[in-house]
């Protein structure tokens, strides 16, 4: 072999990764596809290998050939359909594509879908790479191998990377007050100023004419920090994968295999991870095997034929989003779906995928009419090879990467979604609550005065609550779209709106099952998220938005110090309520406990959904002594009211709610009460 002619190279890849990749088997694709840096005959170069069965002829072009196809043709392996060339002599960041002459003739050219890296957008072409990054993980991977995710406190920070800061808004901002107080409230909680206060937007300010963006290691540094402060100890990252259009914030993605090179290259992304491990923060990104763009340098029609995709359109198109969805039964493209999951995993060290759009996968009829779908061989609606691709997956995930999980966004009632594969189930590890997500919201953004009328909105998700295991989600698809902020959505003037969201966290948090909050939901925003601007941080300057912040970072702390909170996620015996019948107060009051330690960690949480105070409420006490509050969302360090309550108080022996015992308390407007048991009789330190 000479560096003048590279075809003189031996091929690249062993027999049995054409085997695998065949058999639809193969879980480290990235080993034998795509461009790999490697020596031959001691010369580094790079090997380029493609799957391109139908192709007459590939060739990989780019600036180091002046894109001439006839330069380096690529030699076709036996049947495999996969073309091979190392190029010696080739740096890393070389961009390049395959360019296919078709059966019919024509040629088109294509990026790499196995790329590891890619030009930067609007640019499309991939580009090589090779990592040298040495992890400082390790103890965190060998920590968290063995542990029961289930039973571990889960809080979720979700992020859209491109819009959660800008450069500008690293700069030191004013110390702002600690604590804030409405103006105007009154004995029901509401405030006399029905209008927000005047802040200034500097974007509309004209202060920054565009966003300067971070890159991962930026971000990573910034995020880290941010993120420990408030609590949460898991980010989720919106679909990281290369995309071409910002708009689709990722989840209409080219190259699967690529972290997106908006913010760095593949170095930079595992530097992200590594900081965030190393600081005891977890990583999930969204996984997105549903569906792919038609964008011409992507994988449709890849070598002039369906090779990705399904051929016929009633199985191969999405009439929603205008994509291909993948052929599940071709098991090549098994191969790389089950590769590219297991990829993020133990090659970017995530701990989790969040997969996209599940329910769209299950069901042929997703979306269809009558006429528009293909029923399986027996006749149904299951698309019985996405099914089976998800068991392999999980099978192959509990196998290679312990203690990493996934988490399925599905919004059917398909049942065993995170039962065992060997249960007959899916097996994932967590469910996205939807129907949880969309009653709650539903009943909190009626207008307190008709709360009544859907009293069970709150009620009914504890039905089915052990039927999976449940992330409550409070995502970035409900702040989009004209939905509207969080904040935006509650009912009342500014106050109660607060009030509002203060006690919706605070059921989010103290229910059972994980939790996911997506970015700037702590700020209150009265903006809808936009994904072309960062987060409103300018209204932290108003001190009621500071207070809700800090109320953010208090209900994360709890939920973190308390395992009765998320230890018993699992067992139906770990929650119980006390009193969910008060339809015409809209007062509701439950028990979170560790079943299997009676004298262990208990809380009670009673939620007052109107403005309206409750004086000498009584509810049942499961367990007859002394009671300690831990937190009123109406406290005035929150922006509440700052209604008196007890701080300590002991049951009577009152029947209530079923039970021998009672607690008589006050309950402040629009606000949660989160009560700890501590015992027979009060504790010394609280001898007054």
């Amino acid at each position: 072999m000479t560096n003048e002619d590279p075809t003189e190279a031996p091929r690249t890849l062993d027999e049995i990764d054409l085997y695998l990749l065949g058999e639809g088997t193969h879980q480290q694709l990235w080993s034998c596809l795509g461009a790999r840096w490697m020596e031959v005959d001691g010369v580094g170069g790079y090997a380029f290998s493609v799957w391109a069965p139908n192709a007459q002829q590939v060739s990989v072009v780019g600036d180091f050939c002046e894109w001439d196809g006839t330069r380096y043709p690529m030699t076709r392996l036996e049947s495999s359909g996969v073309f091979d060339l190392f190029i010696p002599g080739l740096a890393s960041g070389e961009v390049y594509k395959y360019e296919l002459l078709t059966q019919d003739g024509v040629i088109q050219l294509k990026a790499d879908p196995m790329a590891s890296w890619a030009e930067e957008a609007p640019n499309t072409a991939s580009r090589t790479f090779h990592s040298s990054y040495d992890w400082g993980d390790t103890d965190w991977m060998a920590a968290h191998a063995e542990r029961d995710v289930s039973r571990q406190p889960i809080a979720i920070y979700e992020v859209h990377l491109g819009s959660w800061k800008s450069a500008d808004d690293l700069k030191p901002v004013a110390e702002l007050p600690a604590t804030s107080a409405p103006s105007g409230t009154g004995t029901s909680g509401t405030s006399d100023a029905a209008a927000e206060p005047t802040l200034t937007d500097p974007g509309e300010a004209g202060q920054t004419e565009a966003v300067a963006k971070l890159g991962y290691r930026e971000l990573a540094e910034a995020l880290v920090a941010y993120v420990k402060a408030r609590g949460f100890n898991y980010v989720e990252l919106m679909p990281v994968a290369e995309h071409p259009y910002a708009g689709s914030w990722g989840y209409q993605i080219t190259g699967f295999y690529a972290p997106t090179a908006r913010f760095g290259n593949p170095d930079d992304f595992r530097a992200f991870v590594d900081l965030c491990h190393q600081s005891d923060i977890g990583v999930i990104i969204d996984w997105v095997p549903a569906h792919f763009v038609r964008d011409a340098h992507g994988l449709g029609q890849f070598d002039g034929t369906a090779l990705y995709e399904h051929e016929d359109p009633r199985r191969g198109h999405h009439p929603d989003w205008g994509t291909y969805i993948f052929n599940y039964g071709r098991l090549e493209v098994r191969s790389f779906l089950l590769s590219n999951a297991l990829y993020w995993l133990e090659e970017m060290h995530v701990d989790g995928l969040r997969v996209d759009a599940v329910a769209s996968m299950l069901y042929l009829d997703y979306s269809r009419e009558d006429g528009e779908w293909l029923p399986n061989t027996f006749g149904g609606r299951e698309n019985l090879d996405a099914v089976s691709l998800l068991r392999v997956l999980h099978q192959a995930v509990a196998d290679r990467c312990p203690g990493r999980f996934t988490i399925a966004e599905e919004s059917t009632a398909w049942e065993g979604v995170t039962r065992p594969v060997a249960e007959g189930g899916l097996g994932f590890t967590f469910k996205w609550n939807l129907g949880w997500m969309h009653d709650t919201l539903s009943y909190f953004g009626v207008d307190p005065f008709f709360r009544s009328g859907c009293h069970d909105q709150l009620t009914f998700a504890m039905v089915y609550e052990y039927s999976e295991r449940f992330i409550n989600p409070l995502s970035h698809d409900e702040v989009v779209h004209g939905k509207g902020s969080l904040y935006q959505k509650m009912p009342g003037d500014p106050w109660q709106k607060r009030a509002n969201l203060r006690a919706l966290l605070a059921y989010q948090f103290t229910r059972p099952g994980k939790k996911l909050l997506f970015m700037g939901s702590e700020l209150a925003s009265s903006r809808e998220w936009n994904y072309e601007t960062s987060l409103d941080w300018y209204l932290l300057g108003d001190p009621d938005r500071a207070a809700m912040s800090h109320f953010v970072d208090e209900i994360v702390a709890l939920y973190q110090a308390h395992p009765c909170l998320w230890q018993s996620d699992p067992d139906p015996q770990g929650f119980q309520w006390i009193g969910c019948w008060d339809q015409e107060k809209s007062v509701f009051s439950y028990e979170r406990l560790l079943p299997e330690d009676a004298d262990g960690d208990r809380l009670i949480v009673v939620l007052n959904l109107t403005p309206v105070p409750r004086q000498d409420y009584r509810i049942g006490a499961p367990r007859p002594g002394f009671y300690r509050q831990l937190l009123s969302s109406d406290d005035r360090a929150f922006g509440g009211s700052g209604y008196e309550t007890k701080a300590e108080i002991e049951s009577e022996a009152v029947p209530a709610d079923g039970c021998r015992d009672s607690l008589q308390l006050t309950l402040p407007p629009l606000a949660a009460l989160v009560l700890s048991w501590h015992g027979a009789q009060v504790t010394p330190e609280h001898d007054a």
